[in-house]
């Protein structure tokens, strides 16, 4: 049994990012699912789609590179962990590496990048940082 889908998945797409892998297969959690929206959304992967094998669900996830063959990922890392959660209010989320980064954050109105949190004027759990 995993404990933390989240860290393993962002592992995962850190690892398979570096070894210039086309996709990556992710354990499924509807968390996990929500973060892969904000990163396509923010344009770091291409797509994912969800696929079921008999009673368990897997995420693939189509990775993106530039047109010398860069991953558009230079770092993925998770923040609150199960062991030490990590909050923040809305006004110290506004910017992570001056806008070139998006933190990830679960608020009561759904999993938000940073910036649409903030315009929201929404805080919550800071899930993890992407640039």
């Amino acid at each position: 049994m995993m404990n933390d889908i989240i860290a393993d998945g962002l592992t995962r797409i850190r690892n398979a990012a570096m070894r210039g892998l086309e996709y990556t297969t992710l354990m499924h959690s509807k968390l996990m699912e929500d973060v892969l929206k904000v990163f396509k959304e923010k344009g770091y992967i291409e797509d994912y789609k969800i696929v079921e094998e008999g009673n368990k669900k897997f995420i693939n996830v189509s990775l993106k590179y530039d047109e010398n063959g860069n991953s558009v990922i230079n770092e993925v890392k998770r923040i609150s962990k199960p062991g030490r959660r990590v909050y923040k209010g809305y006004e110290d989320i506004k910017r992570f590496k001056n806008g070139f980064g998006t933190l990830v954050v679960s608020t009561n109105k759904g999993v938000l990048p940073n910036d649409e949190a903030y315009r929201l004027k929404v805080g919550g759990e800071v899930i993890c940082s992407i640039w």
